[in-house]
């Protein structure tokens, strides 16, 4: 049976050492295959991450 009052682990605030915190969330669909491959990377959420802000890059540039 789950401790009620839950694990104490969980009450810690998250830190991060970024220049701006991650506050916001996107969600958007993908072949299950992409899906797969992603979730096969080391860090899934850090390699979207950067695979976004590469793109966001490479749109500014032009």
């Amino acid at each position: 049976m789950p401790n009620p009052k839950g694990n104490p682990e969980n009450l810690k605030n998250f830190t991060t050492e970024r220049e701006e915190p991650l506050s916001s969330t996107i969600s958007f669909r993908a072949t299950e295959k992409m899906k797969e491959e992603v979730k096969a990377q080391e860090d899934p959420p850090e390699f979207c991450r950067q695979a976004i802000q590469e793109k966001l890059d490479r749109n500014k540039g032009k």
